[in-house]
């Protein structure tokens, strides 16, 4: 008996493409609460590069806009959880 485990079919993903240097977007400023949400996830977390496909360049510079909306009170730190 073998020690490996049966693998399946292997999934190629296709590789993320950053948003920002393709032109999709652009950081303007911290002003644009709906699009500063779509990388901040639902208990108020800026969301890692890994997860949303953004270079290191945009990031550094997303989570200084995201900081400056926070402390402008334009977009929350946190979400408020209730607990039933």
């Amino acid at each position: 008996m073998s020690s490996r485990r049966p693998r399946g079919p292997r999934r190629f993903r296709k590789p993320k493409v950053c948003q920002f240097c393709t032109g999709e977007l652009e950081i303007t400023d911290y002003k644009d609460a709906k699009m500063l949400k779509r990388f901040i996830s639902e208990t108020g977390k800026i969301l890692p590069r890994r997860r949303t496909g953004v270079c290191a360049k945009h990031q550094r510079r997303l989570a200084t806009t995201i900081k400056r909306a926070r402390i402008l009170a334009i977009i929350p730190f946190t979400e408020k959880l209730v607990r039933k």
